[in-house]
C-alpha cells in the first residue's frame, strides 16, 4: 500500500495497526518524500535475509541506501495484530513498539514534513490515523 500527498508533520503522531500475516517473513514500512528519498525504512524481520526477530532501520537518499541500524527488541508475533505510534523531529524519529518500549532512529533527511508512506511485505494495514 502506498499513500502520496498526505501531511505528517513534526508533532504529529502517526498511529499505525498491522497484522503480520501468518506466514510473514517481514514487512516493512517507510515515510519519506517518494519511493527515492525515505527518511525512515522500518523493516521488522521474522526470518529474512539472515535476520530473525529483528528491526532493521535505514533510510534512502537519491535512491542510495543509508547505513543499517538493528534493534534486537521485536514484539511482533506472526498472525496477531500489533499497534505501534511514530512521532518525529527534524532529528529523530521515536518510534513506540507493541509492547510500550521506544526506538529512536535518525532523521537522516532533516526535513519537518513527509508525504509518503508506504508499507510492503507480508501484512496487512488494519488501520493508519495521524494526529
Amino acid at each position: 500500500m502506498k499513500v502520496k500527498n498526505m501531511t505528517f508533520k513534526e508533532g504529529q503522531e502517526f498511529k499505525v495497526r498491522i497484522r503480520p500475516q501468518d506466514s510473514c517473513s517481514s514487512f516493512a514500512i517507510n515515510i519519506g518524500h517518494d519511493s527515492e528519498n525515505v527518511a525512515m525504512h522500518f523493516n521488522a524481520r521474522f526470518d529474512c535475509q539472515g535476520d530473525t526477530n529483528t528491526i532493521v532501520f535505514n533510510s534512502l537518499s537519491g535512491g542510495s541506501w543509508g547505513d543499517e541500524l538493528r534493534e534486537g527488541n521485536f514484539p511482533f508475533v506472526r498472525g496477531e495484530e500489533c499497534k505501534f505510534h511514530i512521532n518525529f523531529n527534524n532529528e529523530q524519529f521515536y518510534i513506540k513498539l507493541p509492547d510500550g518500549s521506544m526506538l529512536n532512529f535518525p532523521n537522516r533527511l532533516g526535513d519537518v514534513k513527509y508525504q509518503y508512506f508506504d508499507v510492503s511485505g507480508e501484512a496487512r494495514i488494519v488501520g493508519i490515523k495521524i494526529k
